[in-house]
């Protein structure tokens, strides 16, 4: 038969039962819109977590690590060559935190292709002095421009200005709690005391505020010059070489790479955040396995109704089969019903569910420590859309299936019969 009247006799039969149709329809829609908004308010969260960890977290990090040296004198003594030597309290060869040649290492990895950034930093473990009390806290040089342009530094400033950093000496920015801790507002002198036991007077210019309340306990931030200053190093003291690739996927392979070129320590975002990767991973498996049996329940209403419609059509199907249509012709007729049903229910689903996005996306969100964060996190990512509107027609072809295959079998002369 020709498609034009298999499509016009479905939508007959759709419209016959137009309460049954809504009703399938309905359900359909409902899972779909459910779908949309749970999987974007669902990965809007792990987005706005990505940001808050991992933009905040270069992708390579080169560095020195103090570990007990692995040569001692005794294994290299012919005596005890062939020997197990077991060595207590084994003590570092070296305490030098400074990256060798750190200037030179900067210089090969800005004409590498596969670097998209670099940041350098200086971790210095110093005392905040709060009268006669030592708050223990980190304070970071950095360089104000590089964090800026690969850790979106100046997001997380909630007072203050962090390029004054370069333009103010022995400049300093506070986390908020440090801040609150000392009872520090924006141009108050806070003192630091390094481990050597030397004393600075530091100005602040700006309060950060990370999300973390841990980090925002302790950790500061000033320029490289003035952290040089502190530990009384020379300009090219570097302790971190920050890396923000272009291929994230390629953390692991250059950070082995990179170690075994420059003969440096160093740690992937993979391997420093796996656990994190592992929630992420974890929420949005249980946000899609919520949608699809969304859509799964749909599809038994869609099943159900359709079977229904069989039954309550056994003469309409017995006429067209004693009038030419063959079996393939009726399995076609309910297939189409089945998609139509898929097709308006998930388009409706679609807008519905992008409508509802949108409302959760408006709802004010405010927290004392996500200050940047004015409303609940929506991800419009169209992926979910493909995914919907795809899992809404296969669903539906599968409800379909089955009643269809059972009305192409019908015997007219047995209903005809019958009656």
């Amino acid at each position: 038969m020709k498609p034009g009247l298999i499509i016009k006799i479905a939508g007959t039969l759709l419209l016959a039962r137009w309460r049954q149709t809504l009703v399938a329809a309905i359900g359909v829609t409902f899972g779909i819109t459910m779908f949309i908004a749970l999987l974007s308010f669902m990965m809007g969260l792990n987005e706005l977590l990505d940001n808050m960890i991992l933009n905040r977290v270069p992708h390579v990090r080169l560095f020195n690590e103090i570990v007990p040296s692995e040569h001692q004198p005794i294994n290299q003594s012919r005596e005890y060559k062939n020997r197990y030597n077991f060595i207590r309290s084994i003590k570092p060869s070296i305490n030098r935190q400074q990256l060798y040649n750190s200037i030179a290492i900067q210089h090969a990895l800005e004409a590498d292709s596969r670097v998209k950034g670099i940041a350098p930093k200086i971790t210095a473990q110093v005392f905040f002095n709060d009268g006669p009390v030592d708050i223990t806290g980190v304070i970071n040089g950095i360089d104000v421009l590089q964090e800026n342009k690969i850790f979106h530094f100046d997001e997380y400033i909630i007072a203050g200005d962090p390029t004054e950093l370069n333009t103010i000496n022995n400049s300093i920015i506070l986390g908020k709690a440090l801040a609150d801790k000392l009872l520090a507002t924006l141009g108050d002198v806070v003192y630091v005391t390094t481990a050597r036991g030397t004393r600075f007077a530091m100005k602040v210019v700006g309060i950060f505020q990370s999300g973390l309340q841990d980090i925002d306990k302790v950790q500061s931030y000033t320029s490289l010059a003035t952290a040089q200053k502190i530990l009384n190093k020379p300009n090219d003291y570097i302790t971190d070489l920050q890396l923000q690739i272009k291929n994230i996927k390629e953390a692991g392979t250059l950070s082995k790479e990179f170690a075994a070129r420059f003969g440096t320590n160093t740690e992937d975002i993979k391997t420093s955040n796996a656990q994190f990767e592992t929630g992420s991973f974890i929420r949005s498996l249980i946000s899609y396995s919520v949608g699809v049996t969304l859509l799964i329940v749909a599809g038994f209403g869609i099943y159900n109704i359709l079977n229904m419609l069989i039954y309550e059509k056994m003469d309409t199907i017995a006429i067209l089969k004693a009038i030419g249509f063959s079996g393939n012709d009726v399995r076609g007729i309910f297939l189409v019903i089945a998609l139509s049903i898929g097709f308006f229910g998930g388009s409706a689903g679609l807008i519905f569910g992008f409508l509802l996005s949108w409302l959760i996306d408006t709802i004010p969100f405010h927290t004392a420590s996500l200050p940047t964060i004015t409303t609940y996190p929506v991800s419009y990512n169209p992926v979910f859309y493909g995914i919907a509107s795809s899992f809404s027609l296969l669903t539906t072809y599968m409800a379909g299936w089955a009643p269809s295959r059972k009305a192409s079998k019908i015997d007219p002369v047995v209903i005809i019969r019958g009656k």
